[in-house]
């Protein structure tokens, strides 16, 4: 994709000067959902060691916080470059964001009645999905071709 006809006034115009159109932006989410899936791992993991350590309550893992806040802000910004696939993506990482804090709670819940903490399946389905979309919005370019031979 292109960048857009339009300057953005304000700070948005700077960054657009920047990252230079959508296309980057694609490969920044996709990047930063990557990142995200690498975090949700390594707070999954500091949650069990919590619990074996038989904390009342767990803390929320510095980095997936800010992964999260950085893929929904990018999200956000996306939107304002390309409106369809930016709408799309923008849900879909709301979804993962808000999948992410009912995981985060019903760990606490396994907590407080004393079982194992399972995995955080439904966060890990919302990333697949995300990943799907953003991943064919930033891939395609490169399979464009035999997929215009073929259909």
């Amino acid at each position: 994709m292109s960048a857009p006809a339009y300057q953005l006034p304000g700070p948005l115009g700077a960054v657009d000067s920047v990252l230079g159109g959508a296309g980057t932006v694609e490969y920044l989410l996709l990047g930063l959902l990557l990142v995200n899936v690498v975090t949700r791992l390594l707070a999954h993991r500091s949650h069990v060691s919590e619990a074996g350590d038989d904390a009342e309550r767990l803390s929320r893992h510095p980095l997936h916080v800010a992964s999260n806040v950085a893929m929904i802000l990018t999200a956000f910004y996306y939107t304002t470059l390309d409106q369809h696939a930016g709408i799309v993506a923008s849900t879909l990482i709301l979804g993962l964001f808000v999948t992410d804090l009912f995981e985060f709670e019903a760990r606490n819940a396994e907590l407080r009645r004393g079982v194992d903490l399972d995995a955080p399946k439904g966060a890990i389905g919302a990333s697949v999905l995300a990943l799907l979309y953003v991943g064919y919005l930033s891939l395609f370019q490169f399979v464009a071709p035999f997929w215009s031979a073929i259909v």
